[in-house]
Parts: structure tokens; C-alpha cells; sequence
């Protein structure tokens, strides 16, 4: 792909469904509806054209008004905006994944989606209890499912025309493979916690090997400790470039070959995240270099619960 002025305007085509999912990415896990709404709208109007949702954020509806809205003023069109949700883990048996699909879509106020994930490669026990918890508070998992059964239903999601693409989140590598292996339809997404301090080299090589987007959540460590905008290779390359820490980890992650979600209330900050340009190749090659914290934030990858998302919300 030829490398573009503004990284903020970067595409990368899937190779499925014939779209191309915009590089910069919008998260919508708000838990305050009275602040989703308006943030979602701000970043429309700076330019951000992929919107990343989920069931389990419990919010889609208002994702759909925030987008409608912004139809309506004529801030974008359907058209140039790229929407993401999710399955949930309680509806990984197939019976349960149409109508999954089909509650988004009618929350989501849409008649198509551009991508669906599964959340998890976890299942939980059947049902309308997001979070089934045993006794001792762990998940309940779901044997009589798997992961493969679940992927034929996405599969026949985009046979039946209103799921452009499918793909996988909170994964690893081991269980990618084993999609990619049985797959009719390869997934062309694969959303997981990845910034300066979880590279995910691996994963990414093998997905660039299988057409596969890799699309970064958490790219600037959710703000949580060790924080990657004090890091001092980080730092010392914002105040050589004249850009933000914030905006160096983001420009590292696009310019590596993924694409990214950030994830804001506060428009200064979602205008910032947007602003991003290409970092010199020293800069690029001294994040891979000198850079040695390795953390991983989000246990979510080992239960299927995300660290991120509160049970009782």
C-alpha cells in the first residue's frame, strides 16, 4: 500500500466483501450513555469513519442514534462509515447468532454492518445473562458449542448479504490458526489488545500473511499503569517530531500495518488521536528497538471476560 501523507485517511482493503476498513478507529465502549452519544458525534465530525461497537457495551442504541444524527445533519453518509460490533459469548451456539446479528442491526438503526465479530473465542452458557456466573463468580462456560460451529453461522451471515465481513476478537495466534485452517471464509479482521508494550509481532506477521487486518484496541494502554504516553523512548520521540506521546503510539500503530480504535469523552483528546502523521523511520525502528516493558492489560484473552467492560454495568 502505497504510504499516504495523512495517516488519518489510510485504508486497508479486507480481502473479504470488497471494503476497506479505515486505519484510525473509533471505540464506543462509553458505559455514560449521557456522554457516548456526543462523543461519538465529535468524532464524526473530526473526520473518525470507522465506529467499533458491541453488545456487550450495552450501549448500541445509542451508537445508533449518534450515527443517525450525524446522517441527518449530513456530517458523513452511510456509505463512507465503517460499522463494527460484536457477538456476544452467550450466543456463540448457531441458533443464537442470527438473532444476535439481527438485535445489533435493529439497535445499531442499520441495515447492514461492514464488520462482526466474535467478542470472544469463549462461550458462555446460553441465555440473556451476559455475564453466567457459577458460584465461586466464574464464567459458565458452554461445551456444547464450538468455535468452529460458531464461525460456520458468521459465515452464512455474509452469504445472506447484510455482513460485508467477519472476523475474530481477544484471541490468540494458536486460535486464529485453527479459523484460518477450517475457514470457508477467512476472517478479515482480527481485534486484540496490542500497543508499544504488546507488540503482537507474531500475530501481526501471520495476519499480513493471510490478508488478515489486525486491528489494535487499547493502542494507548487504556490509561492504565505502566502508562505508555510516560514512556521515555516515546516521549523523546513526541518532543523530536513535535507531536504528542499519544499521537507517536498511534502513528507507530499505523504505520506498522495495523489499524487502531482509541476511545474518548473529551473532544480536545478525540481531535488529538485523529491528528496523526508518519514518524520517521528512526523513530520507528527505536519504538521496536529500545522500547522493553512488555505488559499485557486485559486478562481477557485467557477467560473470555474483558478486563475492561465492569460485570455489573
Amino acid at each position: 500500500m502505497p504510504a499516504s501523507e495523512s495517516l488519518r485517511d489510510k485504508k486497508i482493503t479486507l480481502n473479504h466483501g470488497g471494503g476497506a476498513i479505515p486505519v484510525v478507529g473509533f471505540g464506543t465502549l462509553i458505559p455514560n450513555a449521557v456522554a457516548a452519544k456526543p462523543a461519538i458525534k465529535a468524532a464524526l465530525e473530526f473526520g473518525f469513519r470507522h465506529i467499533d461497537g458491541a453488545e456487550v457495551y450495552r450501549n448500541e442504541d445509542v451508537v445508533g442514534d449518534a450515527m443517525r444524527e450525524a446522517f441527518e445533519v449530513g456530517t458523513v453518509k452511510r456509505e463512507e462509515l465503517f460499522v463494527t460490533t460484536k457477538l456476544w459469548n452467550n450466543n456463540h451456539r448457531p441458533d443464537r447468532v442470527k438473532l444476535a446479528f439481527e438485535a445489533s442491526l435493529r439497535r445499531l438503526q442499520l441495515d447492514y454492518l461492514d464488520c462482526y465479530l466474535i467478542h470472544t473465542p469463549f462461550a458462555f452458557q446460553p441465555g440473556d445473562e451476559q455475564y453466567p456466573m457459577n458460584e465461586r463468580d466464574e464464567p459458565i462456560y458452554d461445551t456444547g458449542v464450538t468455535l468452529a460451529e460458531t464461525w460456520r453461522a458468521m459465515e452464512r451471515l455474509v452469504d445472506e448479504g447484510r455482513c460485508r465481513s467477519i472476523g475474530l476478537s481477544d484471541i490468540t495466534l494458536d486460535k486464529v490458526k485453527e479459523i484460518v485452517a477450517i475457514a470457508r471464509i477467512k476472517p478479515s479482521v482480527v481485534q486484540v489488545e496490542c500497543h508499544p508494550y504488546l507488540p503482537e509481532w507474531e500475530l501481526l506477521e501471520f495476519c499480513q500473511r493471510h490478508g488478515i487486518v489486525l486491528l489494535a484496541f487499547a493502542p494507548l494502554g487504556h490509561g492504565m499503569e505502566p502508562r505508555i504516553t510516560d514512556d521515555p523512548v516515546i516521549k523523546a520521540i513526541a518532543q523530536r517530531v513535535n507531536k504528542t506521546p499519544a499521537q507517536v503510539a498511534l502513528a507507530w500503530a499505523a504505520q506498522r500495518g495495523t489499524a487502531f480504535l482509541t476511545t474518548s469523552t473529551n473532544p480536545a483528546h478525540i481531535a488529538e488521536n485523529f491528528d496523526i502523521s508518519p514518524l520517521p523511520e528512526d523513530a520507528m525502528q527505536e519504538m521496536k528497538n529500545l522500547i522493553t516493558t512488555s505488559i499485557r492489560l486485559n486478562a481477557v484473552v485467557e477467560t473470555g471476560v474483558p478486563g475492561f467492560v465492569p460485570r455489573g454495568a
